[in-house]
């Protein structure tokens, strides 16, 4: 398929609520398998579509060593617990800061097939591809409803440079 460029923080898609997706179709499969080229282009371990400039409620998820991942119209059911964790996003390149996200998350939407999938991931058991889905999981949902790892800030001087922008 193709890698799509990133939107950036200002795009104004980033900060609408996307769109729930009614039928998966191959235009959606298309979608998905873009979303995966560009999460890996940009050597991101999730993608949500508004960051490709399309405004529909798909994430893509692809931890390190594992089978990358869809889900459509994906919702957190559940959430439990509170932790700080270092975060970054593939549309504020460059920045890094400690975020509150949850210790336990649950979460369900519709794989590509149209079947309901339920995934819990939670940073109690220690494993960190676990943490990391958890942190994944949520961090994309957001996106979708219009949120940047920012607005969880009290100040953008948390903010933290990591690097130059190409």
């Amino acid at each position: 398929m193709a890698a799509h460029p990133i939107r950036l923080l200002g795009d104004p898609v980033l900060r609408m609520k996307a769109h729930k997706v009614t039928k998966i179709d191959e235009s959606i499969r298309r979608l998905v398998a873009d979303m995966i080229d560009s999460m890996y282009a940009a050597h991101g371990v999730g993608l949500a579509a508004p960051q490709i400039g399309v405004p529909l409620r798909v994430i893509v998820i692809g931890l390190p060593d594992e089978e990358p991942f869809a889900l459509i119209n994906p919702e957190i059911v559940k959430k439990e617990g509170r932790r700080m964790v270092d975060e970054g996003c593939l549309s504020i390149p460059g920045y890094r800061a400690k975020v509150p996200r949850s210790v336990t998350v649950v979460a369900r939407g519709l794989t590509l097939d149209g079947k309901l999938r339920r995934i819990k991931a939670s940073a109690k058991r220690g494993d960190e591809k676990e943490a990391l889905l958890a942190q994944a999981l949520e961090h994309e949902v957001d996106h979708i409803n219009g949120i940047l790892y920012i607005d969880h800030l009290d100040s953008l001087d948390r903010l933290v440079k990591v690097r130059e922008v190409e």
